[in-house]
Parts: structure tokens; sequence; C-alpha cells
């Protein structure tokens, strides 16, 4: 992929957890203008001591504010100068945010602006579509592995962002410049023609890792050391895949195995995210996760017996911790 770029990009992330603040310190090493949304005591951390991750490798780097704009949703109003400046919008905050962070990137982007979300479940891409229209958004999947703790970033293995355009178009000049600035950074961009599967697969392997890992309290590549939890974990994904087929997603169980124990392997360090809501006693995105497997296993008339199970352990789960 060439790395020759044509313009500097303006470029939102919305919601620095773990993924987004991956994205935010990567981005910060290159020439594009960022910007920072976030709220509260992140939002406070980041935009007076900046930025800590630790890499898969083993070192620890700092990206002080200086580096990036901070807007706190919970401040206000979108600055006036900010409001129509983004060419790119990033959305990492949790499944059930996009509302909110949609309207806040709608402000921030140009009139021909590209929103991008990269949360976990279906149909999100769809919901800015509806706001946004159709060919201002790029579907996306991302494998990097990443933790937060109080003070700093863990990025626990690297993967791949995936994009692609909702009707099948190639990349626009636009769109190659953005592609070019992620290879720079290291974030290993692929373009896909059907990022509609791609977002599927990611769901897939999400129903495989993150409930499992909730309930269990292990980090990813736990689930290979212990055949119970792996038949468990394979068994969960490969019933879902099953209303993947249905929704007209051609997929190979023995590509899905593949895929999954690659990507354990890859994050085999990683707390995944339903893990550290748990520990934080936050609210979990297993609606988006296996709830939406159940609800279209219903509609189809497909029963889902692994992931209605999965999906009533961690809202039991949620309900004796204190949910914020």
């Amino acid at each position: 992929m060439s790395s020759e770029r044509v313009s500097i990009l303006r470029i939102a992330i919305l919601g620095i957890g773990s993924i987004g603040g991956i994205l935010l310190g990567a981005l910060a090493d290159s020439d594009a203008e960022l910007i920072a949304v976030s709220r509260g005591d992140m939002a406070s951390q980041i935009s007076g001591r900046g930025l800590t991750i630790n890499t898969p490798e083993g070192t620890v780097e700092h990206f002080p504010s200086e580096l990036f704009t901070v807007f706190d949703s919970e401040s206000g109003p979108l600055p006036i100068n900010l409001a129509n400046s983004c060419d790119f919008a990033l959305i990492c905050g949790k499944s059930y945010s996009i509302s909110i962070l949609a309207q806040i990137a709608s402000e921030l982007l140009t009139s021909d602006g590209i929103i991008i979300s990269l949360q976990n479940g279906l149909g999100h891409a769809e919901y800015l579509s509806k706001i946004m229209g159709q060919q201002n958004v790029l579907g996306c999947t991302v494998t990097h592995g990443a933790w937060k703790d109080m003070n700093s970033i863990h990025w626990a293995g690297r993967g791949n962002i995936t994009l692609g355009s909702l009707e099948g178009t190639p990349p626009s000049p636009k769109i190659n410049n953005f592609i070019s600035l992620l290879d720079d950074c290291n974030l290993s961009p692929i373009w896909t023609e059907d990022i509609h599967k791609e977002i599927w697969i990611k769901l897939l392997i999400n129903i495989a890792i993150n409930p499992i890992c909730a309930i269990t309290g292990l980090h990813n590549g736990q689930i290979l050391t212990q055949e119970d939890i792996w038949n468990q974990s394979s068994s969960c994904m490969i019933e879902a895949s099953i209303i993947a087929k249905a929704s007209g997603i051609d997929l190979d169980n023995d590509y899905l195995i593949t895929k999954l124990k690659k990507i354990i392997i890859s994050t085999e360090k990683n707390r995944c995210s339903m893990l550290q809501d748990i520990m934080d006693g936050k609210k979990t995105e297993i609606d988006s996760i296996c709830g939406v497997i159940v609800s279209k296993g219903e509609s189809l008339g497909i029963p889902t017996p692994l992931n209605t199970m999965l999906c009533a352990l961690i809202k039991g789960i949620e309900k004796t911790t204190e949910v914020i």
C-alpha cells in the first residue's frame, strides 16, 4: 500500500477508551490534526496529562496533550472553531452510545466528511447512513487488542483495521489518503469489497471471546489453554454463524475456527472490553453482541440456546455490580 498522502487530514476520535486511545496515540505521531472527544475524568486526564500507551512490544509511549484538541462532551455545545471542520469522524465509544456520538460527529464533520463506526455489533453503519447518507459512511472492523486502566492504555495485541464501502464501491482519493495515514501509523488498514461480511465475522469472534472471558475472568489467550472453555467458545460462535448464514452471509466454519484461533493468539494478553466493563461495574454491550443473534434467531425461527444463555448470564452479572 502506498504511503504517499496528498493532504493533511483533520480527524475526530469520539470515545477515548481502549481502541479510541490506541488510535489517538498512533495518529498523534502523524501530521494529522486530531480532535479527541471524551467526557468526565478521561477528558480531564488527556487534556491535562496527555495519553500514555503501553505497546505490545513492551515500551511505554507518552503523548502530551498539545498533540490534540480535547472536547469534553459534557461541557456544553461544540465550540464554533471545531464545527464542520473534520474530514473523518471515528466513533469508538460503546455501542449503546451511538446516538449521542453520531450527533456530535455530524456537527464536527464537513459537508463531505466521512463517519466510521469502530463499535462492536451490527447495524451501526446502517444507523449512521440514515443520519449522514450512505455515501458518507464506511463500515469498519478492528482486531487490535487493548484494555485501559486508570492511567494508561494497554495495546495488548496488534491486528488490523478493515474498511469498506457499504455500497461496494472502490475507495475515493480522500479515503485512500486516510488509508495511507493509517498505514503510516502502523495500524495495518485493509480495504475490503464486502464489509458486511467482515462485520459479521467480527461479531462472531466477539461472541466467542467477550462473554466467555467476562464470565470466567480469563484473558483472551487462556481460552485456548482450557479445552472445555474452548469448546464452549467455539460452539457459541458456530451457533451464531447459523444466523449469519440464514441472513445471507456466506461463511465457512473451518475458516471461522482458524480465524478465531489466530485472533485469540494475537491478543492473548488482552483483557476484553466486556470483562473490563464487568470489572468496572459498567453496562456491557451484550445486547449488541449475543442479544442481536437471539433477536435475529427469533425472527428467523432458529433457536439460539447458547447465545440466549450467555445473554442471561451477563445480564445476571451486571445486576450484581453497580451499573453506571
